[in-house]
């Protein structure tokens, strides 16, 4: 019995009927879509035949998911022209808000479209958090850490590519949104990439830039892999007096003097708290909470550009409450990371000195919180989430920009095979997470010899005394055996 799928249509050639069949397909597919944008293709494949009783290529659901996706999440190259309009939908629900969108040079001006560049967020509540506990502490290029050392959003941006132009470009938004100037105090937290250290000290000359020691674990992991060295390196990083630091130091050069060498060569004010300010009331040594940030947005990188903006706002509204509810929740004047803090490790001379006011000063001393820097405070947490995201309408009540100019795309080229999302991971992290079946870094010991190298089906008696002792003892268990069954 011959089926199909569609049967009113007046396509005539072979190509228009596959696109036909592909469209209805689409629209079956749409409300899977939406629910789940991860579908696999193959689920897709299967129902569809189990839906019609009809049997066709893989290919054709492909072609059908992606027809139900740009439904979905809009056309990559159509959202180009409307994202000034949704530039001011954002900005007029949530009021202060900063979007600011930036061009290639066009060489022709009277052209009526540019080539887009560049594009940075900023919500007015997220503005107003930030600035509302602005006590000396540290960004993380967009990311900040709130009073609970947890993760505070600020600003995010998308940009051609990282380079020096890119991140100034970034940090100029971020200043005007800020306040800042080139004498501000900040503290600055990023790994060592190439453009934004020239970037920072060159808007920034007097702020502090820590550089990530994870980052700079990884990069000493390329030559020295033993675990032996990340000790060292921690413990010289967590050092907290210059003495202690140069004691530290010492000992690493007589277990390795290159190694010593070559981590002497970075500045030890971008890395060792011995040698920081004390301006940032943290003791955050690297940028995880980016690749925190990173890993919630790993579904919008690969979506069009609006819809890609408008999932990072809508886990960022989402995310303000949540955090709410555990303001809501906590008690006390301190925040609850801060009271585990100061529970553990009270500082022995500060509570001397209360004591000493107390005993012989005859003054009224307060609570030991009280003596908290006010970063921690709850109230300054709570101030902090106060502000809230609005949501905005729907595309077909954004008012049309004044701008003459369409927006085009930007000049993308299609790199060979299936888009990566997962950031690349580094050398030793591939058998950190327990999940990763590839041995490549793992050191074989062999189950036959103990000796290291290889496994038991490729052992050829490297294990001397140990393997004979273990056929002797297979012997013994064969005679057992034997007797038992005699």
């Amino acid at each position: 019995m011959v089926k199909s799928i569609v049967t009113d249509h007046n396509c005539v050639h072979t190509r228009e009927i596959k696109a036909c069949t592909a469209n209805f397909m689409a629209k079956n597919l749409i409300g899977q879509v939406e629910r789940n944008p991860t579908i696999p293709v193959s689920a897709l494949h299967e129902e569809l035949q189990k839906k019609y009783e009809v049997g066709f290529l893989r290919m054709k659901a492909f072609r059908a998911k992606q027809i139900a996706q740009k439904q979905v999440f809009g056309d990559f190259q159509k959202q180009y022209a409307l994202l000034r309009d949704y530039g001011l939908e954002l900005m007029r629900s949530n009021v202060g808000t900063t979007f600011k969108v930036d061009v290639y040079s066009e060489p022709n001006p009277s052209s009526q479209s540019r080539i887009f560049r560049r594009v940075y967020v900023c919500l007015g509540a997220l503005k107003l958090g930030f600035k509302a506990g602005s006590f000396p502490g540290q960004v993380l290029s967009a990311v900040g850490l709130d009073s609970n050392n947890g993760i505070y959003h600020l600003a995010y941006s998308i940009v051609e590519a990282e380079t020096k132009s890119s991140w100034s470009w970034f940090l100029e938004c971020l200043a005007d949104d800020l306040d800042l100037n080139a004498s501000s105090n900040f503290t600055f937290i990023s790994d060592r990439q190439k453009g934004i250290i020239p970037a920072i000290n060159q808007m920034f000359p007097n702020a502090e830039h820590i550089y990530c020691l994870r980052h700079i674990h990884e990069n000493m992991r390329l030559h020295w892999r033993d675990t032996k060295y990340k000790d060292f390196l921690w413990d010289i990083a967590t050092t907290t007096t210059i003495p202690h630091f140069d004691n530290a130091m010492e000992l690493f050069k007589k277990y390795d003097v290159t190694t010593h060498d070559w981590l002497k060569k970075i500045t030890a004010t971008h890395w060792s708290r011995a040698h920081f300010s004390g301006r940032a009331k943290t003791h955050s040594l690297t940028n995880n909470l980016c690749e925190v940030f990173n890993s919630k947005i790993i579904h919008a990188r690969d979506k069009p550009v609006i819809t890609c903006l408008e999932y990072i706002r809508e886990y960022l509204m989402k995310r303000i409450v949540v955090v709410q509810k555990s303001v809501d929740k906590s008690k006390g004047p301190l925040t609850p990371t801060a009271t585990t803090i100061l529970e553990g490790i009270v500082c022995s001379h500060a509570v001397s000195e209360i004591w000493d006011k107390i005993k012989y000063g005859g003054k009224k001393v307060p609570d030991i919180e009280a003596w908290v820097h006010p970063v921690y405070w709850l109230q300054t947490w709570a101030d902090m989430y106060s502000h809230k995201i609005d949501p905005i309408n729907r595309k077909s009540m954004w008012h049309k920009s004044a701008c003459p100019f369409i927006l085009m795309p930007p000049k993308h080229h299609i790199q060979v095979g299936r888009p990566k999302k997962k950031r690349k991971k580094v050398v030793g992290e591939v058998v950190t997470t327990g999940k990763d079946l590839s041995r490549k870094y793992i050191t074989i010991t062999c189950s036959k010899c103990g000796n290291k190298g290889h496994n038991q089906r490729s052992c050829k008696g490297q294990g001397g005394e140990r393997e004979r002792m273990s056929d002797g003892g297979n012997e013994v268990q064969k005679k057992g055996k034997a007797v038992a069954d005699g």
